[in-house]
């Protein structure tokens, strides 16, 4: 059994942010490309806009991924349109996929192109937080989806299975007063205070205040796996490597497992290996090729 219900010979393949070594993350030509490459679903990150447009894009800044500056939450779907989002990677876009003008997407044109995609698809939901909105981002991504025709009870839409996954317990929460568990995912990542403070340049007490906080998300989200109130496991491969007992423990307690972000033919091996049910990685046609291969 899977979150979406069936049990293939292999893991399934979910394509982070799209195809995002192939093209710029959250893109038209991202996704497009991952349901060319055969990726049996795709993940999103989601944030709301200062007119409350829920918006498909990782940083709760534009600074990385744009040509824009400052908060998401401080700019208008208008002000997004008109940003560049895709030329940042470098990538030769094909006209099949759009113009650079085409590729930022709103969750209803993620939405479109799946519908289109004429087979069976999953949809991983990722609601990112802090938000300065709070849970009305939980309460807005499922009033659209409900607009849709989604239900909640299969978590259909048309083709598209979806399941929502968030790293705050509250998040978590807001999902499953509406949510049947099995298709929730708790995400769960490994933190210390070292590593962040390589990554954010902090000082060392900053670090380990900050550490502390990001421990403290740990702890919450490992309490809700344990206490069995979603159905999906959402590690980091760091994670699955550093905590054998727990994702031993919540296998055999039954939670499907999806892994993030798996990219080389090493941790690929290493999730086949454990039983790992779904893997998300940037290089779903690669992916597939070793599953291909190994099955």
């Amino acid at each position: 059994m899977t979150s979406d219900d069936f049990a293939p010979s292999r893991p399934k393949v979910y394509a982070h942010r799209g195809a995002s070594a192939a093209f710029a993350e959250h893109t038209r030509a991202a996704y497009l490309k991952a349901i060319a490459d055969g990726a049996d679903g795709v993940e999103c990150d989601i944030h709301l806009t200062r007119d409350q447009h829920l918006v498909l894009l990782h940083d709760a800044d534009l600074d990385r991924t744009s040509t824009g500056t400052g908060p998401v939450a401080e700019r208008t779907l208008e002000e997004l349109r008109a940003l560049d989002f895709s030329s940042w990677k470098g990538a030769r876009i094909p006209e099949a996929y759009g113009g650079v003008s085409d590729q930022f997407l709103t969750l209803p044109d993620l939405l479109d192109i799946l519908c289109e995609a004429g087979r069976e698809i999953g949809l991983a939901i990722e609601l990112k937080h802090p938000s300065p909105y709070g849970l009305k981002l939980e309460d807005r991504v499922l009033a659209l989806l409900e607009e849709e025709g989604w239900t909640p009870e299969e978590s259909r839409l048309e083709n598209i299975h979806i399941s929502f996954m968030s790293f705050d317990s509250d998040s978590v929460g807001r999902l499953l007063e509406t949510v049947p568990g099995k298709h929730v995912c708790q995400l769960v990542d490994n933190f210390t205070a070292k590593e962040i403070r390589e990554e954010f340049g902090l000082g060392f007490f900053t670090g380990g205040a900050v550490a502390n906080v990001m421990r403290a998300t740990q702890e919450d989200a490992e309490r809700v796996l344990d206490e069995g109130l979603v159905g999906i496991a959402g590690p980091g491969i760091e994670y699955v490597r550093e905590h054998a007992r727990n994702v031993q423990r919540w296998l055999e307690a039954g939670r499907i497992f999806r892994v993030w972000t798996v990219d080389s033919e090493k941790d690929v091996a290493l999730c086949q290996g454990l039983g790992i049910h779904e893997i998300t990685t940037n290089k779903p046609a690669q992916v597939l090729a070793q599953l291909m291969v190994s099955k």
